[in-house]
């Protein structure tokens, strides 16, 4: 007989306010075998609020490549398990991606359980723009992939979250200031559906000088509208091309000009080069 592969819960937690663990999340975790806790330590006062009795088995970063395997195993054996991060929804900015790819390529079935998460809590409570926005995690402190996240977020033409750590909040927001995005619209959320959550609203450039001088407290969340778009001046391309011509580049080099310099959609420089 053929044991049934049991099932891989991914459930959010909250990110302050305990009241925000749905009654479907306590009692899936009331049901499984375990609980994959990021830090038992951390996870253990709320579980046992809510009068969950599982075991309790470590899963992080440091472990992940290891333990993974064997949770598989498990679960395609017929046990189940409860997936959490020390707050909020697990997979952003924390560990569990390489156990769901694992139990997904096993057959088992990843079910998540929605609840609190810190990306969409600031987002809907900044007032920025909701409907389109990338999420870029915590930005490597520094090196080249520092500096192409920040240049991608001055140049991104939508909403831009990020997770910061309280003490780089000034500098981060500097740097995206030098990245052309200083004139943008920004929100600094920080310590959300705690006692002390805030909105802090501005220019990116205003914040950053506001943020240097003194560290936020508390979790933060980093919401950056998007850029505005440019207007294009199509007669003044025109002229721009005529003139990149005149001075023998070819059309294949005017079109790199237009879309590279001027912003123009390559459909209207290619148009233009050939004009």
């Amino acid at each position: 007989m053929t044991v049934a592969a049991g099932t891989l819960f991914v459930v959010s937690t909250p990110i302050g306010n305990l009241g925000d663990l749905s009654e479907r999340a306590i009692a899936t975790l009331r049901s499984v075998n375990a609980v994959l806790a990021e830090d038992t330590r951390h996870s253990r006062p709320l579980l046992e609020r809510h009068g969950v009795a599982a075991k309790l088995v470590a899963y992080h970063e440091h472990n992940e490549a290891k333990t993974t395997p064997l949770l598989v195993a498990r679960l395609v054996g017929g046990e189940s398990f409860a997936l959490i991060s020390d707050a909020g929804t697990p997979l952003i900015s924390d560990p569990g991606s390489r156990l769901v790819r694992a139990a997904i390529d096993a057959g088992v079935v990843v079910a998540p359980v929605p609840g609190a998460s810190a990306l969409l809590a600031a987002l809907v409570g900044s007032g920025l723009d909701a409907e389109r926005f990338t999420f870029f995690g915590f930005l490597a402190r520094k090196g080249r992939a520092r500096t192409e996240a920040v240049a991608a977020i001055g140049a991104l033409a939508h909403t831009a979250v990020l997770y910061e750590a309280p003490a780089r909040v000034g500098e981060t927001l500097a740097d995206l200031a030098t990245a052309g995005a200083g004139d943008r619209q920004a929100v600094v959320a920080r310590e959300l559906t705690k006692q002390f959550e805030e909105f802090r609203r501005g220019t990116v450039r205003v914040l950053a000088e506001s943020y240097m001088n003194e560290a936020p407290r508390g979790e933060v969340v980093l919401v950056i509208a998007g850029a505005e778009p440019m207007v294009l001046d199509e007669d003044a391309l025109r002229i721009r091309a005529r003139a990149l011509r005149a001075d023998g580049l070819s059309a294949r080099d005017v079109v790199r000009v237009l879309t590279e310099e001027a912003q123009a959609p390559r459909n209207l420089a290619y148009r233009l080069a050939h004009e």
